[in-house]
């Protein structure tokens, strides 16, 4: 199976949502947790007992584990691994971009089975050109595994590059989607959904087309950073079946409870259900 077909699978039974883990210092301490090696890891294994069996796609923030230094990344590698054991599909939000044999290296760091931090997908820039990202591209169709490429973003900074033009009037966050759909014809052709995917912020005025995508599509932005699920339809279109809404802070204030974060979770589902399949 594609990872996308794997997702559309995990969403049948769980929804489409798509929660963050999120372990930064003012959360560690709204938590009563010490901003510290121990706070992290209690704070992960409370995250993984909310979410391992609730969520279609849990997503850990990998720079608030890598300020810890190797320790940290001692702690995602646990969590990335519990998560997967307990049926739970992982996408480790890095942001790597870089080209040739550095990029390698990262598609390897996450992507590849052998490796400790091996994940189901990783998110990925493309602003040192599309195809810098070939190797982790590669990678991920040799494994089936996914890759969510940065097209258009929910930061505010972010319409200054992404929304340029080029000469044919076609937005750099287009040209981004365009180039992920053009890798998942093969898949479309086949009536699947292809292992890249692309990232859409939810609250986007003027978002580029999907209808072509044949991805997942995560979308930043739902919930306290005010995108409905209403937003998420329109955004996504007649791709709504393949739309991940990632939601984070408004589950991750509830902790340290599990028992809260995980009513919250299967509350907040609702509103993203899964499509059957046929």
């Amino acid at each position: 199976m594609t990872f996308g077909e794997k997702l559309l699978d995990a969403a049948t039974t769980r929804g489409r949502l798509c929660v963050g883990i999120d372990p930064h210092a003012s959360l560690l301490e709204a938590w009563g947790l010490p901003v510290s090696v121990e706070g992290l890891a209690e704070f992960s294994r409370a995250c993984v007992d909310a979410f391992a069996d609730t969520v279609a796609l849990v997503k850990p923030q990998v720079a608030f584990y890598e300020r810890f230094g190797s320790q940290g990344f001692a702690i995602l590698e646990e969590t990335i691994q519990t998560l997967r054991e307990r049926g739970c599909l992982v996408v480790a939000d890095a942001k790597r971009g870089d080209i040739g044999s550095t990029m390698a290296g990262y598609a390897t760091a996450w992507l590849d089975p052998s490796s400790p931090l091996s994940s189901d997908a990783v998110t990925v820039s493309p602003y040192l050109g599309f195809h810098s990202l070939d190797p982790v591209l590669e990678l991920a169709q040799e494994h089936d595994r996914g890759v969510f490429v940065l097209a258009a973003t929910s930061n505010p900074e972010a319409r200054e590059l992404q929304d340029q033009v080029n000469a044919d009037g076609v937005s750099i966050a287009q040209q981004i989607v365009d180039h992920v759909a053009t890798l998942n014809a093969p898949c479309a052709q086949r009536g699947q959904a292809g292992n890249v995917g692309v990232v859409i912020g939810a609250t986007l005025a003027h978002p580029p087309r999907l209808s072509t995508l044949s991805g997942p599509i995560l979308m930043p932005g739902v919930g306290a950073q005010g995108g409905t699920a209403e937003d998420v339809n329109v955004i996504a279109g007649e791709m709504s079946h393949l739309a991940f809404p990632n939601v984070s802070r408004s589950i991750l204030k509830l902790g340290p409870s599990v028992a809260d974060m995980r009513n919250a979770v299967v509350e907040t589902a609702t509103d993203f259900p899964g499509f059957p399949r046929s």
